[in-house]
């Protein structure tokens, strides 16, 4: 008798130490979506998988004492698929902007699950990251003009969003008027050099993109249609509810890559184009200082109508008859936790709307840049930084000048005189006045100033020949 007791209790012994040891050394999951061309993302996945900080932040301590992490990344191209391996369970987060994101909380409520918007990483409260585009050698110069032509955009993309309200406003009947076809940005790039197509909306980075390729110019940008958008991240609720700490070091990540980002835009961008290909000059200018979106990771109440617009667009398409509450759908929860863990005042960050500000000296005077509205800039081939001028007169004299010496010059950035709106200036139109040159997106806007200030309107070779007035 006592020997078969004996044995249970060894047996028993045996069994909850092996118990519970598999409990302390549970294997955890972390699998990730990201969109690594979709640059305004980088901060959520990107730079956390290259730079390995997710690892720096995962809980060591009470229920995750033994815990071994399996930390899975995967990329995407767009958010549909993404999704798809969400609600399948194979991915715990996942990185889109609000169209998708609010399709991915809908699949998860029609599968009977839910899933959570627990940040933004990047967006713009009036709309800019979207836009359309033209081939480059098309005479189309504005929305307007694209009436009974064929358009291009990822169907349910944020860009889809943009381009049905910008049609909206028109006037025009989206269904009658304008010939709207859903096309990938891989096959879109294609189909404009080959003018198959009359124009292509599109989100981050490819209304950029292709016009700094050199076969798209962007007649509109997304700002136009005053249609907030953002890039964020969303997790599965059952793994959140689990896991809660796990989300908490995710963002705590992301917090840190947006640091520093913010202290060497230069060569975080670097990093993006040698992972992606995209040219490290299109992320600077999403990126960089003075940017064409904000990095922020706060529901700002622009961001949260953003989902609630998405949602209502969704359904207006008949994509999704789930009826998703974007109140509840929408968490801040885990972001403010992250905040605080680093040091952060979220409150005060929900309260900022200036872009990433711009704090340099002029390249060639050496003095502050103490208006930022005037800026110009140039990244020189082989430069490590970006140069930067008090005005767009001296950055554009000065792009001669080092043309002339044999430099090659990467890009020039400029600012949009009336929108404030960062431009590539190879793609942008400019106005040479008396006092000064302006730079301008529309040919329209740039007309409309030369004849209010007796300019004339020059393109990006002319006024570069120009420079100093």
């Amino acid at each position: 008798m006592h020997f078969r007791q004996n044995i249970f209790t060894a047996l028993f012994g045996i069994s909850l130490a092996f118990m519970v040891g598999s409990a302390s050394a549970e294997t955890i999951r972390i699998a990730i979506g990201t969109q690594d061309t979709t640059i305004n993302c980088a901060t959520g996945g990107l730079m956390i998988r290259e730079l390995k900080l997710l690892e720096k932040y995962l809980p060591h301590d009470g229920k995750y004492k033994d815990a071994q992490y399996d930390i899975q990344w995967k990329n995407f191209t767009s958010g549909a698929p993404l999704t798809n391996e969400m609600v399948a369970g194979k991915l715990d987060i996942g990185s889109m902007a609000d169209f998708p994101g609010s399709f991915n909380g809908a699949a998860f409520q029609k599968a009977g699950k839910r899933s959570l918007f627990i940040a933004v990483l990047s967006g713009s409260t009036t709309g800019s990251g979207n836009g359309i585009v033209v081939p480059k050698a098309s005479s189309v110069q504005s929305l307007a003009e694209l009436k009974g032509k064929t358009i291009s955009v990822p169907f349910a993309s944020t860009a889809h969003g943009m381009l049905l309200r910008a049609v909206k406003e028109q006037g025009w009947d989206p269904e009658k008027d304008v010939n709207i076809i859903t096309q990938a940005p891989e096959v879109a790039g294609s189909a404009l050099q080959s003018n198959k197509i009359d124009a292509h909306a599109d989100f981050v980075p490819f209304a950029e993109l292709f016009p700094h390729r050199g076969y798209a110019r962007k007649i509109f940008d997304g700002s136009q249609a005053n249609a907030p958008t953002l890039h964020g991240s969303l997790v599965d609720s059952d793994y959140a509810k689990k896991y809660p700490e796990i989300v908490v070091a995710y963002l705590r990540a992301a917090i840190e890559a947006d640091r520093l980002m913010t202290a060497e835009p230069e060569k975080y961008s670097e990093l993006i184009e040698k992972v992606t290909g995209i040219e490290a000059e299109v992320s600077y200018l999403f990126h960089g200082p003075l940017g064409l979106q904000t990095r922020d990771f706060t529901w700002k109440p622009e961001y949260r109508q953003a989902v609630k617009t998405s949602i209502d667009t969704l359904k207006a398409m008949k994509r999704t008859e789930t009826d998703l509450d974007a109140n509840t759908f929408i968490v801040d929860d885990y972001i403010r936790t992250a905040f605080k863990q680093s040091g952060l005042d979220y409150d005060a960050h929900l309260k900022n709307y200036a872009k990433s500000p711009l704090i340099a000296k002029d390249a060639l005077t050496g003095k502050p840049i103490t208006d930022p509205k005037r800026v110009g800039q140039i990244w020189v081939q082989g430069e490590p930084l970006v140069r930067h001028y008090a005005s767009l007169e001296t950055a554009l004299s000065e792009a001669r000048k080092l043309e002339k010496s044999g430099k090659k010059i990467r890009t020039v950035y400029a600012h949009d005189r009336e929108s404030g709106l960062k431009l590539l200036g190879a793609d942008a139109w400019f106005v040479q006045s008396k006092n000064d040159i302006s730079a301008f997106l529309l040919k329209a806007s740039a007309e409309a100033w030369a004849k209010k200030n007796n300019g004339k309107v020059l393109d990006f070779s002319a006024a570069k020949a120009v420079g100093s007035v």
